[in-house]
């Protein structure tokens, strides 16, 4: 089987009770993102639909949504061509949330009763535990759950919309990252510290750790696109 193929094979999760249109184009969607379709290489229908044994309509769907987000194009007489995200695509996208992920917390911190922070201060302490205990997964829950509760409180529904999107382009990087042990640690420490600058009511604390936040996760991720060859 085509190696690329096989690598979209592989990320076909078909477990889930959801259509296969939507199924077909997380596979080619996390493919492409993760680099195991290089940039540049033509995307064959008719070979995909044989190969993976489903028909053109699902596969047809998922190109069209990825000409939308601009991680494939479509070249008249050649066909579709993976655009995939690259290094530079990485460093804007962490720019623009330093800038929103800020402004989110900074917004909360106003809002927020102390019923809220004991809840966030809760889901820290269960981020602690899911640590400790190495359930990998439930922490990356954990953190996804820090991340909306702040953006849910700030109730900027726009902007979390934004963020919501432009972190779905390296959330698999991210998890990656996060399965490394000393950046679990790590991110945990930092949740701890833009708590902590949200009670006392610190704006300058909030942005430094924010940005210094991003900064180590984008670390990662530059290393982990770098390992995959990904420019």
């Amino acid at each position: 089987m085509n190696p690329i193929v096989e690598a979209i094979k592989s990320n076909l999760d078909l477990s889930q009770n959801r259509p296969l249109k939507l199924c077909v184009y997380n596979a080619l969607r996390k493919t492409i993102i993760l680099g195991d379709i290089p940039a540049g290489e033509r995307i064959n229908e008719k070979e995909l639909s044989e190969e993976l044994n489903i028909s053109r309509t699902p596969i047809r769907f998922a190109l069209q949504e990825l000409v939308k987000e601009q991680l494939v194009e479509h070249v008249p007489r050649i066909g579709i061509i993976v655009k995939g995200i690259s290094i530079k695509d990485a460093y804007e996208i962490y720019d623009i949330r330093k800038a929103l992920d800020t402004l989110a917390t900074t917004k909360a911190m106003t809002l927020m009763d102390s019923q809220d922070f004991e809840e966030l201060e809760q889901l820290l302490e269960e981020g602690e535990y899911y640590n400790k205990t190495d359930q990998v997964d439930n922490l990356l829950q954990n953190f996804s759950d820090f991340n909306s509760f702040i953006y849910k409180k700030s109730q900027m529904l726009r902007l979390k919309a934004i963020v919501t999107d432009l972190q779905a382009y390296l959330v698999y990087f991210r998890d990656i990252a996060i399965r490394a042990s000393a950046r679990r640690s790590l991110a945990l420490q930092e949740h701890w510290l833009i708590y902590r600058g949200m009670k006392n009511n610190d704006i300058e604390q909030i942005t430094l750790i924010t940005h210094e936040h991003l900064n180590h996760s984008l670390q990662f991720v530059i290393k982990e696109m770098e390992r995959r060859k990904i420019e």
